[in-house]
């Protein structure tokens, strides 16, 4: 397919919306309640990876970049995600902590994008995530050296087997460069897509300590 092909189809391709409410009075007050509740249909509806989402960061020039990671836990309202320190990513986060998901389930017409802050989580939490991963990840993390440059796919292949020919017969520890981080929350919105792009958007914001909600124009 030629670009020109590819522009005439986005360009020309149009779909609505199903008719499916975001009344006011159908959210809970608080944004992770709500959060629960389109999670549990989310994995009702059988949707693959439910705990994607995207991450954007951005660097110390002010370059965004995002992304594509796992959420894989939510301690003290923060939400939670494994990388290696040293990551691009890391990097960013190193000059500037605010940071953003989008999460999206297209086949429930839904997004939540959520704002905030993130923060390395403890390293207990870090090492206990790490030890219940399989042995296979586990070297992967000592194998890749996140966002660096590689000679060939060659080199990567054979860091993977000295790192696996080291642990040989012993438990693979964590790697010091590698763990969670939690991206506290600061702002939630819920979006749920309606006919003629008339969507739903229920904002939260938290100020003081409380969460406040209202609705956007979509």
């Amino acid at each position: 397919m030629s670009i020109d092909e590819i522009k005439k189809y986005i360009n020309t391709i149009r779909r609505d919306f199903a008719n499916k409410p975001l009344e006011d009075n159908m959210v809970k007050n608080n944004p992770m309640d709500q959060y629960a509740i389109w999670f549990e249909e989310a994995m009702s509806s059988d949707i693959l990876d439910p705990y994607a989402a995207c991450l954007s960061t951005a660097s110390s020039e002010g370059q965004p970049s995002s992304r594509m990671v796992y959420i894989r836990d939510i301690i003290d309202d923060g939400f939670v995600f494994y990388t290696n320190y040293n990551s691009a990513k890391g990097s960013d986060l190193l000059v500037n902590k605010k940071a953003a998901f989008n999460i999206f389930w297209g086949e429930l017409e839904r997004q939540i994008i959520i704002q905030g802050t993130i923060a390395k989580v403890d390293e207990k939490i870090s090492d206990d995530y790490f030890n219940a991963r399989p042995r296979k990840s586990k070297i992967g993390a000592w194998a890749s050296s996140q966002s660096k440059a590689l000679s060939s796919r060659e080199e990567l292949e054979d860091n993977y087997s000295a790192f696996e020919e080291k642990f040989k017969g012993i438990e693979v520890n964590r790697p010091p460069h590698w763990g969670g981080y939690s991206l506290q929350p600061t702002k939630i919105e819920f979006w749920q897509g309606r006919p003629s792009r008339l969507h739903d958007r229920i904002c939260y914001k938290k100020e003081n300590g409380l969460w406040g909600k209202k609705r956007l124009s979509p």
